[in-house]
């Protein structure tokens, strides 16, 4: 079994802004709000939480599985 990366830095899409954050473990995040310009991200087609879309690092259960897999019931 591999180890979990839990922070991701997160990058909003409009502003290019940077944050840090922590990713659940328990379920997928399926909105941020931008500190800096107050965007609404949202996961891009095909993935399952905005940590797979605008992270530095896929959510928990896309790294134990592979980015091939769905995970969160989709796909």
């Amino acid at each position: 079994m591999s180890l979990v990366v839990l922070g991701s830095t997160l990058t909003c899409p409009a502003c290019a802004h940077q944050k840090a954050e922590q990713m659940p473990t328990e379920a997928c995040q399926w909105f941020y709000e931008c500190g800096q310009c107050h965007a609404l991200l949202r996961p891009k087609r095909g993935d399952c939480c905005v940590f797979c879309s605008y992270g530095s690092v896929p959510c928990p259960p896309i790294q134990q599985a592979g980015r091939a897999s769905a995970c969160c019931g989709t796909g």
